[in-house]
């Protein structure tokens, strides 16, 4: 079944969209806030995004670039806002479609159908690098986690590096476990924020600076990266090497 993920903080507009949606047999779920969006989006990857712009958290541009750091799944953008330079920005910055509020639930179903059918619903989440190695490692947990030589056990909370232990804090250490749960993904510093400090108006730089200690300890620099790679101005990505 077609997900679609409804993003909207009016409550009212929200319960009308997701019954609509539903009563066109899609599988929907709703955020009232960008940053909400952007777990659900880490998550369970959506068919597609119905994205408002009037968010209490983010501007719906700011989300709209975020998410595109995230994902290529298809953004319809529903918003009140009806000025044509914003519209045309929007396409420029991702969106795949505009409807101006209010619209009927017979158009919004029309337009994301055609949305997903230009688009093919492709993966939210392309793989960006080589996928972890199959198979168990000897000595790890039946829940490790295995990214080329980089095995994390979330239970012992441990983490190895071709065979050595590394001695991370706590937060290096739940850093470390989200990016390899997220491998080959790319994945924005405020989405890390929102999921590992879980406090989505920490400063950026924070990030960076427990991912400076992680490459440190990990025995690589930014400037030539093994399993820690920026993509400049979207986010991190973890990867085995090649």
């Amino acid at each position: 079944m077609t997900s679609v993920l409804v993003v909207e903080d009016d409550p009212a507009i929200r319960a009308s969209l997701i019954e609509v949606l539903t009563n066109h047999h899609l599988l929907v779920r709703s955020s009232p806030n960008g940053f909400g969006a952007l777990r659900e989006i880490t998550r369970r990857p959506p068919d597609a995004i119905v994205l408002d712009l009037g968010l209490p958290d983010l501007d719906g541009a700011d989300a709209l670039r975020m998410i595109r750091g995230l994902s290529q799944v298809p953004v319809l953008v529903a918003t009140a806002r009806d000025d044509e330079r914003e519209i045309i920005k929007l396409l420029h910055a991702g969106a795949d479609d505009y409807l101006v509020k209010p619209f009927s639930g017979g158009q919004l179903v029309a337009r994301l159908i055609a949305v997903l059918r230009r688009c093919s619903a492709p993966a939210a989440f392309p793989a960006a690098g080589p996928a972890a190695p199959a198979g168990p490692v000897p000595g790890a947990d039946r829940g490790a986690i295995v990214v080329g030589d980089l095995c994390i056990e979330p239970t012992a909370r441990t983490a190895r590096l071709a065979g050595g232990d590394l001695p991370l804090t706590r937060r290096e250490f739940d850093l470390l476990e989200f990016l390899a749960r997220n491998a080959g993904r790319v994945v924005s510093r405020q989405v890390i924020l929102a999921e590992v400090w879980r406090q989505p108006y920490v400063d950026e730089k924070t990030v960076d600076v427990h991912l400076s200690c992680l490459r440190r300890k990990m025995g690589e620099r930014a400037s030539r990266p093994r399993y820690l790679h920026t993509v400049r101005g979207v986010g991190v990505k973890l990867v085995a090497p090649q």
